[in-house]
């Protein structure tokens, strides 16, 4: 079989194969414990069944505009001017099958072979393939304190004359961090003195906790949507827990937006019809879902924090936003995978590596789930790594014996 060079070079994630070896486990009865997903728990709100009910009944599945209905750009033009304070028009705004096709498709309309991305470890997994996909060069800076939160002096150092953009996630997966108000202002105007392009992932912007808020990166720029160089991208997959939707959008000028229309028109068309109506309808419906699902979150937060504090041996930051926190587990091991598999082997609890996002000898967990996995995902893992938790657990109805300390 023959294969491009591109496509040969593009990494294998240890996380698909750990998923895969979990769904076989549950196939077979076992009681597994999925502290790795990204995803909310919560059901799809009311509003966005109804939208996308109403435009299945009426039967008209047809094609619509490659850069998204009427209807669901005029909701988003709504949400960016009051989440962003920042007033845009529909020519500023497209719409993709998910926020990972808008940042993918942005990449591309911005990147020229051996152009650099400058990515802020701990950065999404997804960040350094996707420009090597587009033939540029990952530049990953990492903070040199011991913390999660990116140094404006970091990033300058590693700005070259062939630095083409920016990738900043805040709050930020894989960690949680929040990002502060000074850093946003900094990066914005160094971007925009710089002529370098900061993509903001902010899908996670309003998943912040502890009366916490994230930052316009407009309200640190007087250039207009036609000359700024922040292009934002956003989506209801994890604000309304609609990850399963694939809807995601652009915000950006107007001549970037035609190039990006051409480029999704070749690749996917359009997005579907059915998924916009219900985005739309979350959108425009009522916002009380999403307070209740960040208040569940918060809760699962502090519930994952007291059980990580009893973690001999185990620093977990505080996360601030998101529903992930990374904690070091250095104090067991350097090799985050091979943990990793350790785990899922012995406590039957899958977690993520932190290899994958610039952090080896970490683990991601997730809590967004139900707060009887939390507990019992992370008294599983004390179990298996802590000599001073008990020898002996339960997983379901077998009760172990640690045998390996």
């Amino acid at each position: 079989m023959s294969i491009s060079q591109l496509a040969g070079k593009i990494h294998t994630s240890p996380t698909l194969a750990l998923n895969e070896r979990a769904r076989k486990l549950r196939t077979q009865g076992q009681p597994v414990i999925h502290l790795g997903i990204g995803e909310p728990k919560n059901k799809t709100p009311i509003t966005a069944v109804l939208g996308s009910a109403a435009r299945l009944r009426d039967g008209e599945i047809k094609y619509t505009p490659t850069d998204g209905t009427p209807g669901l750009k005029k909701a988003i033009i709504r949400y960016t001017e009051e989440n962003y304070g920042r007033l845009v028009t529909p020519e500023n705004v497209i719409v993709s099958n998910g926020a990972k096709q808008a940042l993918f498709n942005t990449l591309f309309s911005l990147i020229n072979p051996q152009d650099e991305v400058i990515i802020l470890a701990p950065y999404w997994v997804s960040y350094p393939e996707m420009v090597r996909m587009c033939y540029g060069i990952p530049v990953i800076v990492t903070p040199e304190d011991g913390t999660f939160h990116p140094r404006m002096e970091d990033i300058t150092a590693a700005v070259t004359s062939y630095t083409k953009a920016i990738i900043v996630n805040s709050p930020n997966n894989p960690s949680g961090e929040l990002f502060s108000e000074d850093f946003i202002g900094e990066i914005v105007t160094f971007c925009e003195e710089k002529g370098i392009y900061l993509i903001m992932d902010d899908i996670y912007h309003k998943l912040v906790f502890d009366g916490k808020r994230t930052f316009s990166p407009f309200q640190f720029t007087n250039k207009d949507m036609e000359n700024t160089h922040v292009i934002v991208i956003n989506g209801v997959s994890k604000l309304y827990g609609m990850t399963g939707y694939r809807i995601g959008w652009s915000i950006t000028s107007r001549r970037r937006v035609e190039v990006l229309n051409n480029i999704q028109s070749q690749m996917t068309s359009c997005p579907s019809v059915v998924v916009q109506a219900a985005a739309e309808s979350a959108l425009n419906g009522m916002q009380s879902v999403v307070e209740n699902l960040r208040l569940t979150i918060q809760n699962n937060r502090d519930v994952m924090m007291q059980e990580l504090r009893g973690f001999r041996g185990v620093r977990a930051i505080h996360p601030s936003g998101t529903f992930y926190v990374l904690p070091d587990f250095r104090a067991y091991t350097n090799n985050s995978v091979e943990l990793a598999n350790f785990l899922l082997e012995k406590t039957l609890v899958v977690t993520v590596p932190g290899r994958d996002f610039g952090m080896e000898g970490h683990l991601r967990l997730s809590f967004s789930g139900s707060v009887k996995d939390i507990v019992e995902g992370v008294e599983r893992i004390k179990w298996a790594l802590d000599p001073e938790s008990p020898n002996e657990i339960y997983i379901g109805d077998r009760k172990l014996v640690r045998d390996w300390l």
